[in-house]
């Protein structure tokens, strides 16, 4: 493996990651908020996201047979499928909000310690990416920075709703709350996927011409 630190960092993510859809799938059996049964489907969807990656890197650092115009293929293609795994996570939870809205909300606690340490470790594993992208300028890094940016902003916005819920449960406020967060979480993965997908499919049209 030519770039440890970077695999390090991608598999230390992978496996930090798969415990937020284990215990929220749990916390699910107590709690029904909408904004954390939308939190359950994207952390899903944003772990499956981050083995793509890890599978991909490790693909194109362990072959140096392996062609380079084959390799940067592959990560566009690995990029653009993290991309539309982010607009399906999106548009889920638009969906969920939908159905779910005004459903009981439960117990959110599962949800609301997975969220705020969701703020602290993908803070660090954004500036962890940001930095190794910086120094190797691998593509796979850098929409991992910019899924990781994503997670941080939407983690803070998805604790400040469930702190909301927690507080005043059953209430117009934790309501509305619960309802504006769902909505945030959706719409920013959705933009970030579609920034994704547009910037690797300009990048293959450009390697291809």
């Amino acid at each position: 493996m030519k770039d440890k630190k970077a695999f390090r960092t991608l598999l230390t993510s992978v496996l930090f990651s798969a415990s937020g859809p284990i215990v929220l799938g749990i916390g699910l059996t107590v709690g029904h908020s909408s904004t954390q049964i939308a939190d359950f489907a994207r952390r899903s969807a944003e772990l499956l996201a981050l083995i793509t990656a890890l599978i991909v890197f490790v693909i194109t650092e362990n072959n140096p047979q392996m062609e380079e115009e084959a390799k940067e293929g592959l990560k566009k293609k690995g990029n653009i499928l993290v991309g539309m795994i982010m607009c399906i996570s999106g548009l889920l939870m638009l969906l969920i909000l939908l159905v779910f809205g005004q459903k009981e909300k439960g117990n959110v606690i599962p949800a609301m310690v997975i969220s705020l340490l969701g703020v602290i470790f993908n803070s660090f594993f954004f500036f962890r990416y940001t930095a190794l992208y910086q120094k190797t300028g691998n593509s796979i890094l850098r929409v991992q920075g910019r899924l990781y940016g994503a997670k941080s902003l939407v983690d803070v916005c998805v604790t400040v709703s469930l702190v909301i819920i927690l507080i005043l449960p059953g209430s117009s406020l934790s309501v509305i709350f619960d309802a504006v967060g769902t909505f945030v979480v959706s719409v920013y993965m959705i933009y970030c996927g579609i920034r994704t997908v547009r910037e690797a499919i300009s990048a293959h049209f450009t390697v291809s011409i």
